[in-house]
Parts: C-alpha cells; structure tokens; sequence
C-alpha cells in the first residue's frame, strides 16, 4: 500500500493555504525537516523500513519467547498479513503499535504474515437478491454523525420510538467483526439500510430488519467515521474517511468505489470525525496520530496541521482546503538532541458543523502538539462555505501545549505543556424556544458553552458537567431538544499502578464508584436542571468504569448514554429518571455466524431510526472492555 510522501510546500495567508501538488511514493520512516523558509517547509523521507528490523525492535521480545500472554511467530506466520496489520491498527497490539508509523505496521505485517485477505463472508449471511439495499419502505434516516447537519443528535421525526415504549426494547440481531476487538464506528441508516465501518477497514451495507449483508467495501484503512449520504438525481453516493487519511466516495446501491483521496500528505494523518456534506460538496475534518507519535524520544516532533478540506463529491477534487495552524518551522532541540518543530497540532477531530443561513461551517479544535501555541486550538471556529477562510475563532483554552509523552514525562512533552482539554465533540446549532440560535460547545475540561454566532462567537453561558482531564469532560458528543442541552462526561479515574491486561489493550483497572454523570442544562441560561451520576461498576472488574464518554442520541422525552461499564441506558429527559437499562457485556449469536461479544461504550453514540435502535459495543483504546459487535435493538 502506498503512503503520500510528507513533501509538502504550503504558502499561507490568513492561517490558511493551499498544498501544492502531492506525490506518491512508498512509506515514510522519518519525517525530518531539512529547509526552512518563511513560508515553505520541506520533510525528507527515508526508504521503506525492513519488515525483519521493525520485528526485531519492537515484537521478538515477546513473540520470540514462549510465553502465555503471546502467540509465538510461528503462530503468526499462519495468519495473514491483512489481519496482523488489523490487529497493529486497532487490534490486541494497538496500544504497542501506536507510536510505530504506519509503514512499519505495513512492513512487519508482510514480514510475517502471508499475502492475501482473510476470506470472503459466508454465502449463509448475504441478503437474498430480492432485497436489494435501500429498499425500505420507509425513508426515515440518520445520515452521518447526526439525524441533521446541526449536529444536535436528536431525532424529532421517523424515530418510530416513544419514551413510554423503551422499556420494551429487546435484542433482534447481533452482527460480528470478524477478528477485531473494538466496534468503534458510528452506523448511518438510510432507507432501511446500515452502513457500518470497523476495524479492520471493512464497510458493510447490512439490511436494517434482520442483519443480512448486502455488499461489503474494504478500505484501506480502519473506519471509525459515520458515512454520509449524498443524492444526485437517482444516484445515491457513500462518502466516508479511513484512519491513516484516505477519503472515498461508493455507491451506496452496489459498494463499488467512484474514487478515493488521500485528503493530507502527512503521515500521521487520520479521519477521525465524519464528513459533513452540502450542495455537492463533502466538508472532510483531519486530526492526527503525531501526539501519540511523540512518545519516541526520536521523533522530530512535530509538524502536523490540524485542517478542514473541501471536495467535490462528483470527482474528489479540492474545493479548498483551510489550515488551523501555520507552517512549522524548527524551534530547537529536546533534552536528547531530537529535532523540534512548530507550531503544529489544533486537529478536528469531530463532524463540522453546517449553518446555511449564514453561509458558515463550524468546526471544534484539538490542543497543539508543541510551542509555539496558537489562537486556533481548543476552539470553536467559524469558516466561510464558499471558500474556506476563517470569519472568527473563540478560543476557551489558550496556550494548551500537550503531546502523549507528557503522560511519562517524555523527552518531546513541551515545556509548561497544558491540560490536554481538546474538543473531541462537534458544536451543536440550535434555536431557543424565543428564536435566538445558540452554538453550544461541550470540551474535555468538564465546561460546556453557549455562543452567539451573530457576535463572532461571544460566549452567553457557560457551565460546568464535569471535573475534565485529559480523559475527562465531554468526550465525544452531546445532545439538544431545543430546550435543554444533555452532557455526559468520562472523568474516568485508573487505579494507580495498575497496567492494562499483560501491558497491552484493555482490560485496565479502574475506580469502580468514580467517573461518569448525566447533566440536563437550561438552553437559555445553563442553569442545571437535573443530574444523575455514574453507576458504579457492581461488582468491580478489569475494564469497567462508571465513566461516560460516548455520544448521546436523544428523542422526545429521552435520551440514550452508553458506558465504559458496557451498559446502555435511556434516562427521561424530564427528571433524568432510568428508563431502560441493557448490559452489552456478554457473547452473541450473530446474524453473520462471527463470534462476538460485547464490551465498553465507548465513542460513537446509538443510532434510533424507524423504532430501532443500534449501537456499537467493544472500546479497549483507553482500556476498556473488548468488543466486536453491532447491536439492533426494536419492540417486539
């Protein structure tokens, strides 16, 4: 598989600038800059890493001794490349593999593994040909991240559910990701059907009513993003982003390609948040893995730039792209001699935003990975449609310096590094009972905001959900009627000394009794309404947490939060009292014949469309339970 190379020059005005053309060529060990310039910068590029060298450093020492906690590598030499490199992404080694660059997980993986994909889906789980997909009678949907591109995850319409009715709610089918442990990727729904990515880079088109699978896309790297849906005339496109950078566009009726991009050159780039699309043009938020990146005290860190980029549904080309950040530039060296560069960081890491009336697109920000620190991080930033540039920006957190070797106080951790208060949670647009429209903003430090987006983003409340951390506050989303804003916070609290299950993924051992919590907010003032705290973990054990970092998805008179503990619960909107209460913890029988079973809640929120209900259960990254499968839920 081929990566871009990080040869980038970038002219800049306003923060923003336009790459110039992008070459392909094999891998990319090292990114060092070797010119600088006011307004280029240039990254050298080594040749492909050696497979057999890239073992040797970072796997003999457990694969080559006979230990229970691995497989020995004769064992791996059975499998295919295809699934090791799965399990390097976002597998069991994910959290060994994190700091490798994705050419060595690509080389290892052929060193080992034999070529060729794992097999084909049995014939025993496809949809019989009568039912072709998009079929459904009805034509209720959730199309990307959310029901509407105000982002607010609240469906009013074609939800077929009402809060006197959940408590009635039960399993109708399970389907399994075949050798993956986490199910991290958001389901859209459209017209009967599921689009589901996962792991291992695999799209499924599943039909909603019994789990049968129509097509399946294999991307090239794993999908975490919720697929959007663009119409043109009868043709209906499936757009959605990878985790190494690449951006395709299918055929949402067949799952056959139209085209694909790699949206950034830099290597450590990935497509965390779903796209958001308007008149024919996909809006594309890029993060990045470069924090993780600066664990080795070898990398030159860094010289990411958090970006939103426009494209053209009909062929991939770029309407326009907008940097948050401006060029880095060489500041220095660390305490061992590595390289430093800046600035770099302010990833969005969530779905933008769409406000048609004002012709503006709002996007929340990431912290910088090093000095120096800019305005555009932890933010809330208001770019034009049209073009891209960027009418205002209300930072809540400046000077929020942070990269992952802070954790362990690595050679790269800038000094006076910050908090770590990134946004990971997109802004939601929404409009008050008396007609004023507030932007609403929820931010790992444990505050949510309101701002005016008539007044340059002044901020009209705030309030505080959560303590906040770095896996703290508001994760991943919230969620508004129009008359209360529903924030759920993580604050997740590891037992000190206690590693994950034998130093890989999962498993960690967490306080049972602290973390997590639901607040309702007044929309007009903040003022809290009602709360209801965590579960604890009854009785405790190894991945669970009372935490609650995922999305929530509301409905007239509820609203639905998962939980690091597994369970999936609907409280009322009215006094916060438990509505329904089902623990994913458990093995399944699947639709598909996979054998799965359920873990943390974790990320992407449930989906309700047409009187179903569908969630995603497994979430070991921050070292929750195991999982690899998607729940429907429905009325009997």
């Amino acid at each position: 598989m081929n990566d871009l190379c990080a040869l980038v020059i970038a002219r800049t005005r306003s923060g923003r600038g336009n790459l110039s053309r992008r070459h392909a060529c094999l891998g990319s060990l090292v990114c060092a800059v070797i010119m600088f310039v006011p307004i280029a910068v240039s990254y050298a590029q080594d040749a492909r890493p050696s497979g057999e060298e890239v073992y040797r450093k970072h796997c003999a020492s457990c694969h080559d001794q006979a230990t229970p906690q691995a497989p020995p590598r004769s064992a791996l030499e059975k499998l295919s490349a295809a699934r090791i490199l799965r399990a390097l992404d976002f597998g069991i080694m994910m959290a060994v593999a994190y700091p490798m660059r994705r050419t060595e997980r690509e080389a290892v993986a052929a060193f080992l593994g034999i070529e060729g994909e794992d097999a084909a889906p049995p014939a025993s789980s496809m949809c019989p040909a009568s039912r072709a997909p998009m079929s459904g009678a009805s034509r209720a949907r959730w199309s990307g991240w959310s029901a509407t591109p105000s982002n607010t995850r609240f469906l009013s319409e074609n939800a077929g559910l009402t809060a006197a009715q959940i408590g009635r709610l039960e399993l109708k089918w399970a389907f399994g990701f075949r050798g993956d442990i986490t199910a991290f990727a958001a389901p859209t729904v459209v017209d009967g059907t599921v689009f589901v990515g996962s792991a291992g880079g695999v799209i499924h088109a599943l039909d909603a009513a019994t789990g049968c699978l129509h097509w399946i896309f294999q991307a090239n790297g794993p999908v975490r993003s919720a697929p959007a849906i663009h119409e043109r005339g009868a043709e209906r496109t499936l757009v959605f982003g990878d985790q190494i950078g690449w951006f395709y566009a299918v055929d949402a009726r067949s799952g056959k390609g139209r085209w694909k991009q790699r949206v950034d050159p830099h290597e450590a780039a990935r497509l965390t948040g779903s796209p958001a699309v308007n008149n024919g043009i996909v809006f594309v938020p890029v993060a990045s893995w470069e924090e993780t990146r600066a664990v080795d005290p070898k990398y030159p860190c860094c010289t990411f730039r958090g970006s939103i980029v426009a494209l053209d549904i009909r062929n991939g080309s770029t309407v326009w792209r907008t940097y948050l950040v401006g060029p880095p530039k060489r500041t220095g060296a660390t305490s061992v001699g590595t390289p430093t560069f800046g600035p770099s960081g302010a990833p969005v890491w969530s779905t933008p935003t769409i406000d048609r009336r004002r012709g503006l697109l709002y996007v929340t920000t990431g912290d910088n990975y090093s000095h120096p620190a800019t305005s555009h991080s932890d933010a809330v930033v208001a770019l034009s449609l049209e073009d891209g540039h960027i009418v205002w920006s209300r930072q809540t957190t400046p000077n929020d310096v942070y990269n992952s070797s802070c954790g362990g106080r690595g050679a790269n951790c800038p000094d006076n590094h910050g908090p770590d208060h990134d946004y990971g949670a997109s802004a939601m647009l929404v409009r008050t009972s008396a007609g004023k429209e507030l932007l609403v903003a929820g931010q790992k430090s444990g505050m949510v905001y309101a701002l005016d987006p008539d007044r340059t983003g002044t901020i009209l409340w705030e309030a505080r959900v959560g303590k906040g951390g770095t896996n703290g506050g508001v994760q991943w989303g919230m969620a508004t009627d129009g008359r209360q804003v529903y924030a759920a916070v993580s604050d997740v609290v590891g037992v000190p000394g206690q590693a994950t299950r034998a130093g890989l993924v999962g498993d960690k051992m967490f306080d049972p009794k602290l973390g997590g919590g639901l607040t309702a907010l007044r929309l007009e003032t903040g003022e809290k309404v009602w709360f209801v705290p965590g579960y604890p973990c009854d009785p405790p054990r190894p991945g669970c947490s009372p935490a609650q970092p995922g999305a929530l998805t509301l409905i007239p008179g509820a609203v639905f939060s998962g939980s690091v503990d597994g369970h999936l619960r609907a409280f009322s909107t009215v006094d916060g009292r438990l509505l329904w209460d089902f623990n994913t913890v458990r093995e399944y029988e699947t639709v598909n014949g996979v054998p799965a079973k359920g873990g943390s809640l974790d990320g992407a929120g449930p989906v309700i469309v047409n009187g179903m209900v569908f969630v995603n259960s497994g979430y070991p990254r921050n070292g929750g339970m195991p999982g690899n499968v998607l729940l429907a839920f429905a009325i009997p």
